[in-house]
């Protein structure tokens, strides 16, 4: 029953993070808000909304091992869940130096997380996150990088926008006490760690928005956007995610993640950057391997 309060759960946070969005868009047009800032809402913020609402429920609840393996699960998740089933079915050939600007980046952030498993996360760690987010949105939008076609998502009357924020709102957060409660009984339940749930199915359900829309991209031939989408959305995980949550109470990281989850995750980051230098592209013998390694390594945290 648990399973299918965490499916539940997972299905309401999608849609209230769509909601949200749709209403946030339309209300940022009413009040001729900036393309930038919109974009951020869109690119960043708006697809890491479910990862964000769980992560706050967590912290909240005194379970900030979840939200921990769930922000570094689903970065791992990205990057050979999603790109692996993303370019099996269409290779991406496409790679620019913005995009290898940004797995240096993503490789910086991994660095740096397992630096702070010798600190606590706080609200100094959540204002130097979010400073640091707001100036690599800023650049990356600047330089036309990053993709903010979903800005046309809808223009709706001003009461209407804001009764879809404030409903989108009610759907996250019963959503994520519903996610969220779930996935603790699972752990209890079969005597697993909150870390270990967190990096398997809180990431796996998190990133399905990402791996639909990737499959989706991919079917349609259209993945010129897909790696800078996903590396981007790891960066925001860590700064956004990790930034906000800070502000609701002091963590630290659970050494398990900064001596194997953090290790793997740069050495998958790496990986992507020798194809990028090596071969140019991101193909089926990437889409492949990756798959290999993200059920090898499901079975390795369970194990």
């Amino acid at each position: 029953m648990d399973f299918l309060y965490l499916i539940l759960g997972l299905i309401i946070l999608v849609a209230g993070a769509e909601v949200v969005i749709r209403g946030s868009v339309s209300f940022g047009k009413k009040l001729n808000i900036s393309l930038f800032a919109i974009g951020v809402v869109i690119v960043a913020g708006g697809t890491s909304l479910p990862e964000l609402a769980s992560s706050i429920n967590a912290v909240i609840t005194q379970h900030a091992d979840l939200a921990l393996g769930a922000v570094v699960g689903s970065n791992i998740a990205n990057l050979i869940l999603v790109m692996a089933a993303t370019t099996i079915i269409f290779p991406i050939t496409n790679i620019n130096n913005n995009q290898i600007n940004q797995a240096w980046i993503n490789i910086v952030l991994g660095i740096a997380l397992i630096f702070m498993s010798y600190f606590y996360f706080n609200f100094v760690f959540g204002i130097l996150s979010l400073t640091l987010l707001t100036f690599i949105m800023y650049i990356q939008i600047k330089r036309g990088s990053v993709n903010i076609d979903e800005i046309n998502k809808g223009d709706y009357s001003t009461i209407i926008s804001i009764s879809l924020i404030i409903i989108g709102i009610v759907f996250l957060i019963y959503g994520s006490e519903l996610f969220v409660s779930s996935a603790i009984n699972l752990a209890n339940t079969f005597s697993v760690s909150e870390t270990v749930i967190g990096l398997s199915l809180i990431a796996f359900g998190t990133s399905l928005p990402e791996l639909v829309v990737g499959v989706m991209s991919a079917l349609k031939r259209k993945v010129d956007f897909a790696l800078g989408n996903i590396l981007g959305s790891n960066i925001y995980n860590v700064l956004g995610v990790l930034g906000v949550i800070s502000f609701f109470d002091h963590f630290s990281m659970p050494n398990v993640l900064a001596k194997q989850d953090l290790i793997f995750m740069l050495l998958i980051t790496f990986m992507i950057l020798g194809f990028m230098y090596l071969s140019k592209k991101l193909g089926r013998t990437y889409g492949v391997i990756g798959l290999v390694l993200y059920f090898s390594y499901m079975y390795f945290i369970y194990i």
